[in-house]
């Protein structure tokens, strides 16, 4: 069994999706548009061009995500993608570009669980964990 992560967005999953893969180096499967199925037209023409489904390797991980049309959408709550980092340096890399005009609930610190931790919901509306381990 492989658990992946599939996010829903309000529109904007295109301009997400391209900024993880920026920022994590993913590599993108495939951008299938609701204009390309059966259900072009069904929310009005301005839908047409907005993703159905996306799904981008980083790593061993699939990321997946899908614009959700009105009435559909609700704003993500109660879960976070994690990302345990290898070391410190890769999350400071990620973390200003992730982060950058989202929410802040803890910004990138040392703790005393991990060498560096950070958590905030992106401007996109995804909610994200950077961690770095420290020994146990």
């Amino acid at each position: 069994m492989k658990i992946h992560a599939y996010l829903h967005f309000n529109g904007n999953c295109e301009e997400a999706f391209q900024l993880y893969a920026k920022v994590l180096g993913g590599n993108y499967q495939g951008v299938f548009k609701f204009g390309q199925s059966p259900m072009a037209g069904h929310y009005g023409k301005e839908w047409d061009d907005k993703v159905m489904h996306v799904s981008m390797n980083i790593g061993d991980y699939t990321l997946m995500g899908s614009d959700a049309p009105p009435p559909h959408f609700r704003q993500p709550q109660g879960y976070a993608v994690c990302l345990d980092c290898a070391d410190e340096a890769e999350a400071e890399r990620i973390y200003p570009p992730l982060s950058e005009g989202g929410q802040i609930g803890m910004p990138l610190q040392e703790t005393f669980w991990a060498k560096r931790y950070a958590q905030f919901v992106d401007r996109f509306g995804t909610c994200w964990m950077i961690n770095v381990s420290k020994p146990m």
